[in-house]
């Protein structure tokens, strides 16, 4: 059992992996839940500290394509981006459903 939080410092978009004893660990890209080893090693091999946003959301909707059970669509995900300056935003169903296109 783990919880991903996101947010943003001074230094930029951050990303914590945090257990129920309340240790965290720092990440660049991580996934929990079913499946959770296999969508690691997706994203160690995908991704990389030059990724673009566009890239990084693709990566992330494949990462959990290869897990998902039963059809991915913009009503069962959600996709959430934190920007460098600080702001915090879910995409619409819509713009979901636009990156779900581009990957088919």
């Amino acid at each position: 059992v783990s919880l991903l939080v996101i947010g943003s410092d001074d230094k930029g978009p951050m990303l914590y992996q945090v257990d129920p004893s309340g240790s965290y660990w720092p990440w660049k890209a991580c996934a929990i839940g079913k499946n959770m080893v296999n969508a690691k090693t997706f994203l160690e091999k995908r991704y990389n500290d030059d990724i673009e946003l566009e890239d990084a959301i693709h990566t992330a909707i494949l990462t959990l394509k290869e897990g998902f059970e039963g059809q991915i669509s913009e009503t069962n995900i959600e996709i959430a981006l934190v920007n460098n300056d600080k702001t915090f935003r879910v995409l619409t169903a819509a713009e979901v459903l636009d990156y779900l296109g581009e990957l088919e």
